[in-house]
């Protein structure tokens, strides 16, 4: 026998092994949705759908598909991979009384998803309660808004399946537009609305904005019975930018930061202000930024059309290298701007908000990353409760991280490090004292930040 000359251990494998979980580090996500009572609040909110004499709980199998996208699943059959665990995951039906779920769901859509959000916004009352000054509403002003981004991504889509339709990039596939709360600079964030459409739905259709915008504040816990005024921030790129949109704001009278297209009119009134007119911008910390610089250009524009009180901030910067002019730019600088109805504040603070919306990409990549990459199912409404799915996935993820992981680097780590270094640590069922045991791997490097994580869970009363 020739000797092996692998830097590895030679080892004899079976598949003989028994009461080991190799995905232990899931139980945070379970933890979690205990706490904030959202299995509960699914579980009532989803009865009507219950058949008389049915084993198993919609709310608790919409609970457990969302845990298995957290854990990197993309179908409905990925779901296997927290039936293989009893002890740690409850009974998971099977494979076909899952997909009939999803069928019964789909016919009656509007309903669901209206239930589903309704749980979803208790539940995230009760999260943030949990959470205190690490909550994404504390301390809240109309100078320190909540941040609510806006935007809209490509899903392709590989195979026929209903409403799916060519997209303005030339693909093929569906167009949904999206509402997350920003957790801030410490954070990450969660969804609070998401719409699918068709691939060939518009970038800047008002209808669809105020529709999810209108969806999105309904899921802030201190918006029940009134509007949220100044204190909540609107954010979105250009696409929001239509008088059907913004006027609708102006009547909510919530705070916005919207991209704003400058015509050749505007252009040209540009031109004519002086240079010492414009302010230097500053980068993302707040130190001022070379070859760029901001104004406000209220007084300079014709905003007569546009709702009242609101502003015009243009920023103007030498473009990066490879970068291409467009027809709007002028002595070879690079012009952008937005607008809002914030009255207070320096502009270049203004405009240093507005960039920082372009963290809603990186939550639109996590979104990707937890089940959106791609809508397994073939009817339209069944891809709609799929990205319902792939909402409360994001929730649940975003709320183990906020309430079990707040004052460590793992609260604002993105899915494939949590997978890869809490999620998928691996544990051994054990029983004593008629309890079950969950041991974690003595030698995982996580393993105590998962304990930590379960104890502070566990100190969490769950909603009545």
């Amino acid at each position: 026998m020739s000797k092996s000359t692998s830097p590895y251990p030679a080892l004899s494998v079976d598949a003989t092994g028994g009461g080991i979980v190799s995905h232990a580090g899931a139980v945070t996500l379970l933890r979690t949705a205990d706490a904030t009572g959202l299995t509960a609040a699914l579980s009532g909110q989803l009865s009507l759908w219950r058949k008389p004499l049915a084993q198993f709980d919609p709310g608790k199998i919409i609970t457990d598909l969302a845990v298995s996208l957290a854990l990197g699943g993309d179908c409905l059959a990925d779901i296997a991979t927290l039936r293989e665990h009893t002890a740690v995951f409850g009974k998971v039906p099977s494979d076909p009384t899952v997909s009939r779920l999803i069928a019964t769901l789909a016919a009656d859509a509007p309903a669901v998803l209206t239930a589903i959000d309704t749980a979803r916004a208790a539940a995230r009352a009760a999260a943030w309660k949990h959470a205190g000054k690490d909550a994404p509403d504390h301390g809240i002003t109309a100078d320190n808004p909540i941040v609510i981004d806006l935007d809209a991504t490509l899903v392709t889509a590989h195979s026929d399946k209903q409403l799916a339709a060519p997209t303005y990039k030339r693909g093929y596939g569906f167009h949904p537009l999206l509402a997350f709360v920003d957790h801030g600079q410490a954070g990450t964030g969660e969804p609070l609305a998401a719409l699918l459409r068709a691939g060939n739905a518009g970038s800047n259709t008002a209808a669809d904005h105020i529709a999810v915008t209108r969806a999105a504040l309904a899921q802030l816990p201190f918006t029940t019975g009134g509007r949220p005024g100044k204190k909540v921030l609107v954010r979105t790129d250009g696409a929001g930018a239509s008088h059907v949109f913004m006027s609708w704001l102006h009547r909510q009278r919530v705070s916005y930061s919207i991209g704003f297209g400058l015509t050749d009119a505007m252009v040209a009134a540009l031109g004519e202000v002086p240079d010492t007119a414009w302010s230097v911008a500053v980068d993302a910390d707040e130190k001022v930024r070379d070859g760029a610089w901001v104004i406000d250009a209220t007084g300079v524009l014709d905003l007569g059309a546009w709702p009242p009180g609101m502003r015009v901030v243009i920023r103007k910067e030498r473009p990066h290298p490879g970068a291409q002019l467009r027809f709007t730019d002028t002595d070879g600088l690079r012009l952008t701007a937005f607008a809002t109805n914030t009255v207070r504040g320096q502009v270049q603070v203004l405009e240093l908000r507005h960039r920082r919306r372009a963290r809603c990409e990186d939550r639109i990549r996590i979104a990707k990353d937890t089940g959106l990459s791609n809508l397994p199912l073939h009817g339209f409404d069944q891809n709609r409760i799929w990205l319902a799915i792939v909402a409360l996935a994001l929730d649940l993820t975003a709320w183990t991280q906020m309430l079990g992981f707040t004052d460590h680097d793992a609260r604002r780590w993105e899915p494939k490090r949590l997978r890869l270094r809490i999620f998928s640590v691996a544990g051994r069922i054990a029983h004593h004292a008629r309890r079950i045991h969950l041991r974690l791997s003595k030698s995982a490097t996580w393993s105590d930040l998962i304990v930590t994580a379960l104890n502070r869970l566990a100190a969490l009363t769950a909603p009545a």
